[in-house]
């Protein structure tokens, strides 16, 4: 019988102790996964998120300290395009409009508990949007540029409106003018050579 509850004994220390240790196990390998994580992992995370019904907008804290709240539409190699609603900062309006925001202009996201719960957990590799996650910044501003789209580009100190006559690896060319009007020499009012660094936001 004192055989028995040796054995016993054993039996439950060895197996506390191999529970024990993949537990361990696991969460150094949840710690390894949480330090790969980047910015847009996580964005992506509750995109996906919301595109199973969750539907929810993402407060965004930009560079100068515009805040917008977007429901992010699609996720490119170092932008997003999504639908914004500007929930602070002077002047700006309450309509809701299209933007690409570089994701080197985000400062910051002001989650929800939920929404960081979204964003951390495991996600498969996409089957979708492969194109998508190729595309860099430079790329959309050529598409722009070539179909002349008149856009508003907010930068930290002002918003400019015009059409972007030309893209180079790291800035582009926008022919300013008003909102309104199309872009035609006699309309264009000034020139400006714009980085990509800072810009903050493109409103099409």
């Amino acid at each position: 019988m004192r055989w028995d509850n040796l054995f016993s004994d054993l039996e439950s220390q060895l197996e506390y102790g191999l529970n024990a240790e993949e537990n361990d196990l696991h969460e150094e390998e949840e710690r390894l996964r949480l330090g790969r994580l980047s910015l847009r992992d996580r964005l992506r995370q509750m995109v996906a998120v919301s595109d199973r019904g969750a539907n929810y907008s993402i407060a965004f804290v930009l560079m100068g300290g515009t805040t917008v709240s977007a429901r992010v539409k699609t996720i490119g190699k170092d932008w997003f395009a999504a639908d914004v609603r500007p929930v602070a900062g002077a002047g700006q309006t309450q309509r809701l409009r299209q933007c690409i925001v570089p994701l080197a202009a985000v400062q910051g996201l002001s989650l929800t508990r939920r929404q960081i719960r979204h964003s951390l957990e495991s996600h498969s590799p996409e089957a979708h949007g492969a194109i998508t996650d190729r595309l860099g910044l430079a790329f959309l501003l050529r598409d722009l540029c070539r179909r002349r789209t008149t856009v508003e580009v907010t930068l930290q100190t002002e918003s400019l409106f015009g059409t972007i006559d030309r893209v180079g690896r790291d800035h582009f060319d926008l022919a300013m003018h008003e909102a309104a009007s199309p872009r035609r020499d006699a309309e264009v009012v000034g020139y400006r050579l714009i980085a990509f660094d800072g810009v903050v936001m493109l409103t099409v």
